[in-house]
């Protein structure tokens, strides 16, 4: 891969490619992917169902520097079926985990580029087997000490079981695009109709699930632009603050939710929620800068005192 962090700092997040991602994160020449594109490591299904197939299966896995330091990265391709989650698309995430956990040469850090609609419905049973797996082997490495990053801000956003190992990481990277939760607005609507959720209004899609309610509510832990440069500089800064995966970690993080549910709990809209947060700009929140908004943030997660 050829890397040029002058070159690609400024592209956009949400526009760019898995590999455009890495390759603007890590420092120039540093990476080293595991399993190659040449080595044709493709899903076993998808020919069945007469769909194109991925060389890298849309999951991108490797090792570099950042900053000097080492690290492990995975980026999903959210332009590749989604993102979505099947036999060797998970297998590839599982390897890099674990050994992420288990290998004493390991780097201790992982960046998770999540860029995924969940399981790929042609793979429904190897995609479920490889998102708990995914998820074992998130807590076993941060159970090792090895800290685990999510950056979310394609496409696709980080929902299904995306959105659960997102949940399990050590900290949260998002972007304004970087919608998060579990189930996505499509799948809402096709359950429970266009009367419970409308999958087609944008901003009402962004308000319940865009990476700026998110990190409000404390479900992320730092804001980014769209632009690889601010993902790589909030990622750098987080690497050192990944809390301690302990007892007394996971209580602080249920009181946290606690206290949430029982603030909000009987809010029917994003606004009711900001209102009693004490929001001055909740009315124009979409319309804050990066800048602003990012202030904003800060200042209430120190009011909060949220756990993560």
């Amino acid at each position: 891969m050829k890397n040029s962090l002058t070159e690609s700092d400024q592209s956009s997040w949400y526009e760019a490619t898995a590999r455009q991602r890495v390759d603007g994160l890590l420092d120039p020449g540093s990476f080293k992917e595991f399993v190659e594109p040449t080595a044709r490591q493709i899903s076993p299904h998808l020919h069945l169902f007469d769909l194109p197939e991925a060389f890298d299966d849309g999951i991108v896995v490797g090792w570099g520097t950042m900053k000097g330091r080492e690290i492990l990265i995975a980026a999903q391709e959210g332009r590749f079926m989604g993102g979505t989650f099947g036999e060797v698309h998970g297998g590839k995430l599982v390897g890099l985990l674990r050994f992420a956990a288990r290998s004493r040469s390991a780097p201790r850090a992982v960046l998770m580029l999540l860029d995924t609609g969940g399981v790929r419905l042609q793979e429904a049973n190897a995609g479920e087997l490889a998102v708990s797996e995914i998820i074992r082997a998130i807590l076993e490495a941060r159970a090792g000490g090895v800290a685990v990053i999510a950056l979310i801000g394609g496409r696709a956003g980080a929902f299904g079981g995306g959105g659960i190992m997102a949940a399990c990481c050590s900290r949260i990277v998002v972007s304004e695009h970087g919608r998060l939760g579990v189930t996505g607005p499509e799948v809402i609507e096709t359950n429970r109709g266009v009367e419970e959720f409308d999958s087609r209004n944008r901003p009402l899609v962004w308000q319940v699930t865009g990476g700026k309610t998110r990190r409000l509510l404390g479900g992320a832990d730092a804001y980014a632009a769209d632009n690889i440069k601010s993902f790589r500089d909030a990622a750098i800064r987080l690497l050192d603050k990944a809390p301690n995966f302990d007892l007394p970690t996971m209580e602080l993080e249920q009181e946290r939710l606690a206290r949430r549910l029982k603030q909000f709990g009987e809010c029917d809209s994003t606004t009711a929620i900001w209102q009693k947060m004490n929001i001055a700009e909740r009315d124009r929140i979409a319309e804050l800068s990066d800048a602003e908004f990012d202030r904003l943030a800060q200042l209430q997660a120190e009011a909060n005192h949220d756990a993560r």
